[in-house]
C-alpha cells in the first residue's frame, strides 16, 4: 500500500478544455498556466530598464512556483484550479524575465571586464 511509486506523466493540458480559458466561446490555444507565463513575459521591459529588480533568490522562488504546483498535483492527488494555474504561471513568467535580465547583465559586465584587461 505504501510502496506505490507515482510517476510524473506528461499530459497535454493545452488540449483539456477545463484547464484553459475561453473568450467569446473560443478556447485559448494554451492552458491557463501557459497563459499566465506568457502574460508574465510582458514584464521584460521593466527589468531591462531597471524599473523592477529582484535578487536571485526571489527570482528562483518565482520560477519554482509552477514546478511546485505541478508536483503537488502529481504527488498529492489534488487538482489545481485555473486561478492558481494562471497566478503561478505569471509568477514563473516574471521570474524567467528576471532571470534573463540578471544573466544578461552579468554577461555584459563580464565582457566589459575582459575589454579592460
Amino acid at each position: 500500500m505504501f510502496n506505490k511509486r507515482k510517476r510524473i506523466e506528461l499530459t497535454f493540458c493545452h488540449r483539456k478544455p477545463e484547464r484553459s480559458f475561453f473568450f467569446r466561446g473560443k478556447k485559448f490555444p494554451v492552458c491557463a498556466r501557459c497563459t499566465g507565463i506568457h502574460i508574465g513575459y510582458i514584464a521584460m521591459p521593466f527589468f531591462l530598464f531597471d524599473v523592477i529588480k529582484f535578487n536571485l533568490w526571489v527570482t528562483i522562488i518565482f520560477v519554482l512556483t509552477t514546478i511546485i504546483d505541478g508536483l503537488a498535483q502529481a504527488y498529492l492527488d489534488r487538482e489545481s484550479n485555473n486561478l492558481l494555474r494562471v497566478t503561478s504561471g505569471m509568477l514563473t513568467g516574471v521570474g524567467l524575465m528576471s532571470l534573463m535580465s540578471i544573466l544578461g547583465k552579468n554577461i555584459v559586465d563580464y565582457l566589459n571586464t575582459l575589454q579592460h584587461v
